[in-house]
């Protein structure tokens, strides 16, 4: 089904679910082989092109792909945070329970308040990866 299909019918689309709006700035980290092709497309015909991980932009949304094995999470996300935008969101995909690389939700309950993150909510995003929404708590917005 397309997004306008389901838009038609009342269902959102991904990038709605996402909250992305057309010409938002979003930085992709952690691409791989293994990424959602479909979502990613998704997300491109809303916003436009995804800038890198070594952008200058300041972003406002972080589409962060992340495995087991990618390395310290926290360490990422406190990376991740550098060009985010105050009121700015980190989407933190994650493979699903059973697939390869999955990321345990503690691991994520336990990074994400180190790196001055909460969990606001989840999102399916495809047959094979989990989208949390990562913001800064409304008491910590960066001065």
């Amino acid at each position: 089904m397309s997004a306008t299909a389901g838009q038609a019918d009342g269902v959102r689309s991904l990038a709605d679910r996402f909250g992305f709006e057309p010409n938002m700035v979003v930085m992709e980290m952690g691409y791989d082989d293994d990424v959602d092709e479909d979502l990613r497309d998704t997300l491109t015909e809303r916003v436009g092109e995804l800038v890198d991980e070594d952008t200058d932009e300041v972003v406002d949304a972080v589409l962060l792909w992340y495995r087991d094995g990618d390395g310290d999470l926290f360490e990422i996300l406190t990376d991740a945070l550098g060009p985010l935008a105050d009121n700015g969101v980190v989407w933190l995909l994650t493979p699903k329970a059973g697939r390869d690389n999955h990321v345990e939700p503690s691991e994520i309950s336990e990074s994400a308040p180190t790196a001055g993150l909460q969990q606001t909510s989840t999102v399916n995003a495809g047959k094979d990866w989990t989208g949390a929404r990562l913001v800064s708590p409304r008491g910590n917005k960066k001065k």
